[in-house]
C-alpha cells in the first residue's frame, strides 16, 4: 500500500475516533463486575457444589 492510499485511507475511515473514552472504560468495568458478581453467586450456590462435589467424588472413586 503506498503511502497516499494510507493516507487516503486514514482520512477515509481513521476518523478522530481512536479508542474508548473514560466513560466508555467506566461502564465496560461495571459490567465487568457485576458479570463476576454474578457468576461468584452462581459457582457458589448450593446446587453448582453438590454437583461439583458428586463430580471431584466420582472422579477419585473410579476404578481403574
Amino acid at each position: 500500500m503506498s503511502r497516499d492510499q494510507r493516507v487516503r485511507w486514514s482520512r477515509r475511515f481513521g476518523g478522530a475516533d481512536r479508542g474508548m473514552t473514560t466513560s466508555e472504560y467506566a461502564m465496560g468495568t461495571i459490567a465487568a463486575c457485576a458479570f463476576a458478581a454474578v457468576l461468584y453467586k452462581v459457582v457458589n450456590s448450593g446446587a453448582v457444589q453438590n454437583a461439583l462435589q458428586s463430580l471431584i467424588e466420582g472422579a477419585l472413586d473410579g476404578s481403574f
